[in-house]
C-alpha cells in the first residue's frame, strides 16, 4: 500500500536532509515542504547553501526576511545615512520603506537614528549570498494515469518558468521499474526519483534550468480535443523578479524547514505519537491505528483527547507532556540543520 502524500512527503524531505544530491551526495543543504509562489507550491524545496554563508546568515536571526526586510538589509549602508538616499527605490511609496525600516530596526538586524526629522539607518552586518541552488520536487507517491497528465503540466509549467535551478518528480516504487509509459509523460528536463523501502534510485536525470535568464509564465492552455488547435498564452518574467522570489523563497525555508507539520497539528492530543521506525518524524495517531494527516489531526477530529494533567509535569497546562516533547526534539533538529 502506498503512502498518502502528506506520509511520503515527510519521508522524501526527511532523505534529501541525508542524502542530497542524488548525483552527489552530501552537498550542504536546507529541506523545506509546501513553499513557493502565489501561483505555484513545491511539495518539498531543497536549497543549497554555502556553509560559511549560511552561518553568517545566522546573524539576522531565526525568522525569515520578507522582501520589505530583505531590501532593506541587502542595501544598508556602512556608514550612516539617510534611508531614502541609501536605499533604491523600490517602486511603491516611501511610506513603506520607512515601516520596513522601523521594522528592521526593531529586530535588531540594522542600526536606526533619529537625526532631527530623518531617520537615519547603517548595517550591522552584511547580507551574506548564502544560497547557492534551488531544487523543487513535486511528490506523487501513487503515480497513475490521471496524476502522469496533471504533474506533466505542472512540471511543463515549472520548466518554462525556471525559477527553480532542477525539478524533480519523487514517486514510490514497490521493487519494480516504474511504468515507463507514465514516465514519458514528464517533460525531459525534469528529473524522476523513485522510492522504496526508504532509499532513491535516480530513473532519469534532469536538466539545469536557467534560472539567470527571463522565464516564461504560461497563463493558459488550451482545453485540448481532436479539434482544438488554439495557442498557449503566456507572459514572460524577468531575471530580477526571480532572483528576487528565490531568496524569499530560501528564506522562508530557512525560517520553516520541513518539521513545521506541528505547527498546525495537535501533539498534545493523547493519541499522537511519531513512527519510531522512521526515525521519529512520521507522526501516527494510536486512536486510528495508522499515520495521519495533517488535515486530519486537528481539534475538530472526533477522536481528539488532550493529554491528561497527570503526563504534565511542568507549568501547567503548557508544559511537560509527550506532545511537548515531540515538539522541542523537532524543533532542536530543525535548528541543528540551520
Amino acid at each position: 500500500m502506498a503512502d498518502s502524500e502528506f506520509a511520503f512527503e515527510l519521508r522524501v524531505c526527511a532523505w534529501a536532509e541525508r542524502h542530497w544530491h542524488p548525483d552527489e551526495p552530501g552537498r550542504p543543504s536546507l529541506v523545506a515542504r509546501q513553499l513557493g509562489t502565489r501561483d505555484r507550491r513545491w511539495d518539498t524545496v531543497v536549497v543549497e547553501v554555502d556553509p560559511e554563508a549560511l552561518a553568517a546568515r545566522a546573524n539576522f536571526g531565526t525568522k525569515r526576511l520578507d522582501s520589505d526586510l530583505l531590501h532593506v538589509v541587502r542595501n544598508a549602508p556602512a556608514d550612516w545615512q539617510f534611508y531614502r538616499d541609501a536605499l533604491p527605490y523600490p517602486g511603491y511609496p516611501w511610506r513603506y520603506v520607512r515601516e520596513a525600516v522601523h521594522r528592521a530596526g526593531d529586530r535588531g538586524v540594522v542600526e536606526t537614528r533619529k537625526n532631527g526629522n530623518k531617520i537615519e539607518l547603517r548595517r550591522k552586518w552584511p547580507y551574506p549570498e548564502w544560497v547557492e541552488r534551488i531544487v523543487a520536487v513535486e511528490n506523487k507517491p501513487d503515480l497513475d494515469a490521471s496524476a502522469a497528465d496533471a504533474l506533466a503540466d505542472q512540471l511543463e509549467r515549472d520548466v518554462a518558468l525556471s525559477l527553480a535551478d532542477e525539478v524533480w518528480l519523487a514517486t514510490q516504487s514497490d521493487g519494480e521499474r516504474v511504468e515507463r509509459a507514465l514516465l514519458q509523460e514528464m517533460p525531459v528536463e525534469a528529473g524522476i526519483l523513485a522510492f522504496s523501502g526508504g532509499e532513491a534510485s535516480v530513473e532519469w536525470h534532469p536538466r539545469s534550468l536557467d534560472t539567470d535568464g527571463a522565464g516564461t509564465r504560461i497563463t493558459e492552455r488550451p482545453s485540448g480535443g481532436e479539434f482544438d488547435q488554439s495557442a498557449a498564452t503566456f507572459e514572460y518574467v524577468d531575471a530580477e523578479w526571480k532572483s528576487e522570489k528565490r531568496l524569499e523563497i530560501a528564506e522562508r525555508a530557512y525560517e520553516r524547514g520541513w518539521r513545521s507539520y506541528l505547527d498546525t497539528m495537535r501533539p498534545d492530543c493523547r493519541h499522537f505519537a511519531v513512527n519510531r521506525a522512521d526515525h521519529g518524524y512520521v507522526p501516527y495517531c494510536g486512536a486510528k491505528g495508522r499515520e495521519q494527516t495533517a488535515a486530519e489531526c486537528s481539534g475538530s477530529c472526533p477522536e481528539y483527547e488532550p493529554e491528561p494533567p497527570a503526563w504534565r509535569q511542568k507549568r501547567w497546562p503548557l508544559k511537560g507532556g509527550p506532545g511537548s516533547g515531540i515538539r522541542d526534539v523537532l524543533e532542536e533538529r530543525r535548528q541543528r540543520q540551520r
